[in-house]
């Protein structure tokens, strides 16, 4: 039987993947899991059991399955609850009325929902708003950019839901940078060129001089946040640096620190170098930390609060109260050594990560800035036959907009009168403009070609397609969750056993038969916690991915983000576009075809002879073809652009035609059977074919296309070798996309894709459980970059594309894709081997600090021998990770 049930607690595609993973491993139990909507649809040979599937799920989780069927069985109280009693728990359904309460969580006896703390809900309901088991789930859904959410921060874990805040910070619940949701627009003034210091927020006309005022260009907002982490970060270097080089001037060769400063007087020197350090620049990690042991929602801050923490405090008090250490625990100058460089140097590489994380981030609001200057900031007006200019904010539906050549079509609407070509490559990728006229659709941030023409509004503000693509980029950009880092997986288990170890260690020593039992049990117990600290866990992936954006950079790969080169290895599917990606992106002229007595030169000096007046990319091609061969052009009279159909001029007082055959028709200019049989092979190869004619006479035709990349064929080979499939999504007409995919051995493609069909072949492909690779170069490209597992952007191609994107390939190709793979794949294996070197050390480690060799052998691990360990485990992984840079990524 099938059945279909919602999905409640789901908030990310991690959610998604772990809930489907651990229903398909229940014996004839298959399930389909979708995050949008949060959906479950569970096939069984047997009877479904929803009590039982909801035990397995809270076992992973706080997940809940509701049976639509039922959601009328239970009367749902409208009121709330007397919220007085903050720590009992009450059923979200008020299911047996709002004064029931438990003393403890569980689940609804009715409803079966789990209980939620009454605290929860006094933010989240209305007094007098009616709830149903349909509706009560979190929300998995990305804030959306409207005019209440502009501009505001959430949660990139959605931790609190859509709760937004209005200042920068960090989520009090996890603990991470807050994100912003971008402005709706630009805001752009106006002044006036000739009396600068007049200045408006409208378009208009000078008081003083009647000139009319021009918009100033728009300053680019500051990320403060990531400037804010810049500047503690160089703060922390700053101290870092001295107070490392001072805890280990004994091992520079004649220890001339030591000559200088004394190891007291060093002691003192380090804990002041440390305070600006803990205090100041990393004092947030330490907020974090005391957060996630409140929430115990342990975490990366968990592991490196407890260690740091431990460490600075320890030093601490070895520094002013050094007699209450045994000798056991004392270095060779009869000292207690202190762990402040350790301490330093671990969190300055935290927040290294922190500030690398914030570049990331910032990087997905500049494809939506990119995306909101595509939209004009005025327009031109037409009423009762006067134009006058406006804000595009301003428009109303139906009224009537004049465009002018050259210009951004403010909002969407129809051509009322005139005709022109429009550039619509923003929207298809394609880069030959499309003819338009009367009656015909024009879409807000298309740019207008040679004509002037009127339209009417039909859509405007969020309505427009320009919006819709902004939205989308939005919405796919956010619905990627930060990925649970490794040391998160490991601090939620790590955590705990090395709090009870060191209380288990504190108990031993207070019970062993040995003086200065309670010194022992301290400095044990605190040890257990310092040697825990992760300071080569914390190298392990940073220092691997430091080395791996380099030897990228080195091969023309830019990575912008640390977890997209780590992705990379696990892709499964390569969603191409094809204008740009697959081919160059313009058209080219392949070859000049002689039906007459004219030669190859003769026709192609005819045909740029009169593309030289007209500025379509078909007659860029041919022209610049004419000029690469040293052509000597002729001068044309009366050039005259017939729209949708080609050109006419006279040379040497002759009519000469270029164009498709509606032209030659009208014209009554013959075109045999053989010479269309011809053009029609061209033509089923994806290529456009322009006739040329002089007088009555056809004399030959000129074929353009755009060639498919010479790196292209041997990219697409090795991935689908490798067990990846590759997959054409364009906006071009289906035989030009049938004609590149036979070429090239794709069997998957789509033609004719706009922007939302790009983004939701991705998301199906993400609901089947693939990773997914999005490269692309458009503007149309945009939010499917963005919704992909990696977006990958030709260095060639829009700044939109390039900016919603993870990966850039500086030479536009995708043999570049297959480098980066590589690397991937090269830079995984090395992290894991860093890995092997951290736990070896925390695992060895952690046992000698708790003292486990002491009473057989009499050994304590000194502070001294564990900073010696630290470092050498460091060093392992530095040097390891070093070996990425001798790597080959090229292709075999």
């Amino acid at each position: 039987m099938n059945k279909k049930y919602q999905l409640v607690g789901m908030s990310c595609n991690g959610c998604r993947t772990k809930i489907e993973k651990v229903f398909n491993t229940i014996p004839n139990v298959k399930a389909q899991i979708t995050l949008d909507p949060p959906e479950a649809v569970i096939e069984s040979g047997d009877d479904i059991d929803v009590e039982k599937l909801n035990a397995v799920l809270s076992e992973i989780g706080n997940y809940q399955l509701i049976d639509h069927t039922n959601c009328n069985s239970h009367q749902h109280v409208n009121n709330k609850p007397d919220l007085t009693s903050s720590r009992q728990y009450i059923c979200p359904m008020y299911c047996e009325g709002h004064d029931k309460t438990y003393d403890q969580a569980g689940s609804c006896p009715v409803c079966g929902m789990f209980l939620v703390p009454i605290e929860s809900l006094t933010e989240k309901k209305d007094n007098n708003k009616k709830i149903s088991c349909c509706s009560s789930h979190h929300k998995t859904e990305k804030p959306k950019i409207t005019a209440t959410s502009a501009g505001k921060y959430y949660c990139p874990m959605m931790c609190e839901g859509d709760k937004l805040y209005d200042k920068a910070g960090s989520c009090p619940l996890c603990g991470m940078n807050l994100e912003k949701i971008p402005e709706r627009k630009i805001v752009a003034t106006y002044s006036c060129s000739m009396h600068p210091e007049v200045t408006s927020d409208k378009p208009g006309s000078c008081p003083i001089c009647g000139m009319d005022l021009v918009p100033n260009a728009v300053a680019e907002e500051e990320d403060h946040t990531y400037l804010n982490l810049k500047k503690k970060f160089w703060i922390a270097i700053l101290f870092t640096i001295p107070l490392f080089i001072l805890s280990m001037g004994e091992m520079i060769p004649g220890n001339p620190i030591g000559k200088i400063i004394t190891p007291q007087l060093s002691g003192w020197i380090q804990f002041l170098l440390t305070i600006p350090v803990v205090f100041y620049a990393a004092w947030m990690f330490f907020e974090r930390a005391w957060t996630s042991f409140k929430s115990w929602n342990l975490n990366m801050f968990s592991l490196i609060g407890l260690g740091a923490g431990a460490g600075f405090i320890y030093s601490i008090v070895a520094l002013f109260f050094p007699s209450i250490f045994p000798d056991a625990l004392l270095g060779h100058h009869g000292q207690v050594a202190l762990y402040f460089e350790s301490v330093a140097v671990i969190l300055t590489l935290v927040l290294l990560g922190q500030l690398m994380e914030a570049k990331a981030h910032s990087r997905t609001n500049s494809a939506i800035k990119e995306l909101i200057k595509l939209s004009p900031a005025e327009a031109n007006l037409v009423e009762n036959g006067v134009e006058r200019k406006i804000v595009v904010e301003d428009i109303q539906l139906d009224q009537i907009l004049r465009v002018k050549p050259g210009e951004k079509i403010p909002v969407d609407g129809e051509i009322t009168s005139g005709y022109s070509a429009i550039d619509e490559s923003m929207l298809t990728g394609e880069p030959i403009p499309i003819d338009k006229n009367v009656g015909d659709q024009v879409s807000a941030g298309t740019i207008n070609g040679n004509q002037t023409f009127l339209m009417k509004a039909s859509r405007v503000g969020d309505d427009t397609l320009l919006a819709q693509i902004i939205e989308m980029v939005n919405s796919a950009s956010r619905s990627k969750a930060p990925i649970q880092k490794m040391t998160d997986r490991v601090a939620r288990i790590f955590v705990p056993v090395v709090i009870g170890i060191a209380i288990l260690t504190f108990i031993v020593w207070m019970m062993y038969g040995v003086e200065s039992k309670l010194a022992f049990a301290l400095a044990n117990a605190l040890a257990v916690l310092i040697v825990a600290c992760p300071c080569a866990l914390g190298l392990a992936t940073p220092m691997s991915v430091m080395v791996g954006i380099g030897k990228g950079a080195k091969n023309g790969i830019l990575i912008k983000n640390a977890e997209a080169l780590e992705k990379l290895d696990k892709v499964n599917v390569l969603v191409t576009d094809k204008t740009g990606t697959i081919t160059e992106g313009r058209p080219s002229l392949e070859a000049v075809q002689s039906t007459s007595t004219s030669t190859h030169d003769e026709l192609l000096i005819l045909a740029a002879s009169l593309n030289t007046n007209s500025s379509h990319p078909l007659a860029e091609a041919v022209v610049k073809k004419a000029k690469e061969l040293q052509l000597d052009l002729l001068e044309v009279e009366d050039f005259d652009t017939i729209n949708g159909k080609g050109v006419i001029g006279h040379i040497h007082n002759e009519k000469v035609l270029l164009g498709n055959e509606s032209l030659l028709l009208d014209h009554n200019i013959a075109i045999t059977a053989d010479v269309k049989e011809q053009v029609a092979i061209e033509q089923k190869k994806g290529r456009t074919v322009s006739y040329l004619a002089k007088g009555s006479e056809l004399l030959g035709y000129l074929v353009i296309a755009d060639k498919i990349k010479d790196t292209a064929k041997q990219a697409i080979h090795y991935l689908l070798d490798h067990g990846v499939d590759v997959i054409m999504l364009t906006g071009d007409n289906a035989r030009t996309a049938k004609a590149v995919a036979d070429e090239l051995g794709i069997q998957h493609f789509k033609a004719q894709a706009l922007p939302e069909d790009k983004l939701m072949e991705i998301k199906k492909l993400q609901q089947n459980n693939k990773i997914v690779a999005m490269a692309g170069d458009g503007i149309n490209d945009a939010p499917a970059l963005a919704q992909a597992d990696i977006g990958i952007a030709m260095g060639t191609g829009t700044d939109v594309a390039i900016e919603s994107a993870e990966v850039t390939l500086l030479q536009g190709d995708l043999l570049g894709v297959v480098k980066a793979k590589i690397l991937s794949h090269k830079l995984v294996r090395n992290i894991k081997q860093n890995l092997l070197f951290a736990f070896l050390y925390n695992v060895l480690g952690i046992p000698i600090a708790a003292g486990i060799l002491y009473p057989t052998f009499g050994i304590l691990l000194s502070p001294m021998l564990a900073a010696a360990a630290m470092s050498l485990s460091s060093v392992s992984v530095i040097l390891n990770s070093l070996r990425l840079n001798t790597v080959r990524i090229d292709p075999q």
